[in-house]
C-alpha cells in the first residue's frame, strides 16, 4: 500500500505575541480567479444566527456500514456532529469535514514496535507493527484512532454562528488499498454518502440517521430535532489533506452530478490538500461553478507548494471566488487535534522541519523561506478564523 513516509521531528514551538500572529496574518496571499469575480448565489438560512450555545453528538452505524464502491472494501460511516443549540424554527446551512491519511488504530505497544524497528533498521518488524497500526477495523480491544475529533474547535466555532457540523471519520479508506485519484474518488463518495444520509433525515425525518445520535462521552442515546432545520441545498465541504483532494473531486464540475438529490454544494475548502499523489489530468478537479479555497502552510512537511498551484488550476475560470492562502509557520499536523503532540494521542508528530541554528524557526517539505512556527493553538485559531469567514461569506452570505 503506497503511503507518505513520516519522519519525526522534535517540537521546536516559539510563541508568537499578537502582534505577530496579525502580521503573519496579513501576509496570507488571495487569488482571484480570472475575470471579474461574480458573487456567489447566496441561499439565506431561514434559521437565526445561534447565540453562542452549541451541542454535540456523534453517530456510528459500524465499522464495515459501508464498502468503498470501486475495491469492495470495509469502512465505517461514523461521524461527531456539532450544532447550534437552540435550532430554532429554520434551517440551518450543513458543512461536512474531512480527515486525510493518518493511522487507523491506537495501539501503543504497536507504535512503541514501529519506532523501535524503524531506529535499527528492522523492515520486517516494521511492516509487522506497521499493519497493526493501519488496520481497518482495528484489532479487538484496539480502539480506532479518533482522526474526526480533530476538529472539534472548528466544528464549535462554525456551530456558534449558525451551521450545523459533521466531522466524518475516514479509517477505512486510510486503510485500504486505494490510491492516487481513486483515493481522491473514494473520500467523495464518502462525503456524498454522508450527504445522502443527512438529505433523508433533513426532508423526512427517517433514514438511518433518525434515532443513531448519542452523547459522545457517556454513550447515552440523544435526541436532536435536526429534521426539517439543516439545509442541504446550502452545503459547505472541507478536505483536510487527502481529504482536499477528495473534496476537490467531489466539488469538480464533472462530478456535480453524483451530489444526492436535493443536495447543493455552495463552498468548498482545501486545508493543506495532498495532491502531490495524484494524475495533472486536471478535469475530474476543475471547479468553476463553485466557490474555492485553498490553504497550505510553509512549514508543512507533508505536501509541497503544488497544494497552492495545483488548486490555482483547478479553479481556472472559476467566476465564483477562488481564495489561495499561504499560512507562515503552520505545518500540516496541527491543524487536525488527534495528529499533534500536545494531545498525546498514537502517531501524533510535529512534521514541520526545524531550522539548524534556529530554535522556533521551521520550514516545509521543499525548504523554502524559514518562519517562526506557530503553536497548535496560533495554527488553530488562524484556520478557524479564514474557514469560517470563508464559509460565512459563501453561505450566510456575510460580506
Amino acid at each position: 500500500m503506497q503511503r507518505h513516509k513520516r519522519k519525526r521531528t522534535s517540537a521546536r514551538l516559539l510563541g508568537l505575541s499578537a502582534a505577530v500572529l496579525s502580521a503573519a496574518a496579513a501576509t496570507f496571499t488571495y487569488t482571484a480567479a480570472t475575470g471579474a469575480a461574480a458573487p456567489n448565489e447566496v441561499r439565506k438560512p431561514d434559521a437565526a444566527p445561534s447565540s453562542g450555545g452549541t451541542g454535540t453528538v456523534r453517530y456510528d452505524l459500524g465499522d464495515k456500514a459501508w464498502h468503498l464502491p470501486r475495491t469492495g472494501e470495509p469502512a465505517e460511516l461514523t461521524g461527531v456532529v456539532h450544532y447550534p443549540a437552540d435550532l430554532g424554527t429554520g434551517r440551518h446551512p450543513l458543512i461536512v469535514l474531512l480527515h486525510g491519511l493518518h493511522d487507523t488504530c491506537a495501539d501503543r505497544k504497536a507504535e512503541a514496535a514501529r519506532t523501535a524497528a524503524e531506529a535499527r533498521g528492522d523492515d520486517a518488524a516494521y511492516e509487522a507493527a506497521n499493519a497493526k497500526l493501519t488496520a481497518w477495523p482495528c484489532a479487538k480491544g484496539t480502539p480506532a484512532l479518533p482522526s474526526m475529533r480533530g476538529y472539534d474547535y472548528l466544528g464549535r466555532k462554525l456551530a456558534a454562528q449558525g451551521f450545523v457540523v459533521v466531522s466524518a471519520g475516514g479509517n477505512g479508506i486510510n486503510a485500504s488499498s486505494v490510491t492516487g485519484d481513486d483515493n481522491a474518488a473514494a473520500r467523495a463518495d464518502l462525503i456524498n454518502r454522508h450527504l445522502r444520509m443527512w438529505q433523508r433525515l433533513s426532508s423526512e425525518g427517517t433514514g438511518e440517521l433518525a434515532g443513531k445520535f448519542t452523547d459522545p462521552a457517556t454513550g447515552a442515546a440523544r435526541r436532536v430535532g435536526f429534521a426539517h432545520h439543516v439545509d442541504m441545498g446550502n452545503v459547505g465541504v472541507m478536505g483536510h489533506s487527502r481529504a482536499g483532494a477528495g473534496a476537490t473531486w467531489q466539488a469538480a464540475d464533472s462530478h456535480r452530478k453524483q451530489w444526492p438529490k436535493g443536495v447543493e454544494v455552495k463552498a468548498v475548502a482545501a486545508l493543506a490538500p495532498a495532491y502531490n499523489v495524484m494524475t495533472e489530468d486536471m478535469s475530474a478537479y476543475t471547479i468553476t461553478k463553485t466557490p474555492f479555497a485553498v490553504f497550505r502552510g510553509t512549514c508543512d512537511g507533508q505536501v509541497g507548494e503544488e497544494a497552492l498551484s495545483f488548486a490555482a488550476d483547478a479553479a481556472k475560470g472559476n467566476r465564483h471566488g477562488f481564495h489561495r492562502y499561504a499560512v507562515p509557520g503552520a505545518n500540516h499536523n496541527y491543524f487536525n487535534t488527534q495528529w499533534s503532540p500536545q494531545s498525546r494521542q498514537v502517531a501524533a508528530f510535529d512534521d514541520a522541519t526545524p531550522v539548524k541554528g534556529h530554535p522556533g524557526q521551521c520550514t516545509g517539505r521543499e525548504g523554502g523561506a524559514p518562519a517562526r512556527q506557530l503553536t497548535e493553538p496560533e495554527q488553530r485559531r488562524i484556520a478557524a478564523t479564514h474557514l469560517s469567514a470563508f464559509f460565512r461569506r459563501h453561505l450566510l452570505g456575510d460580506t
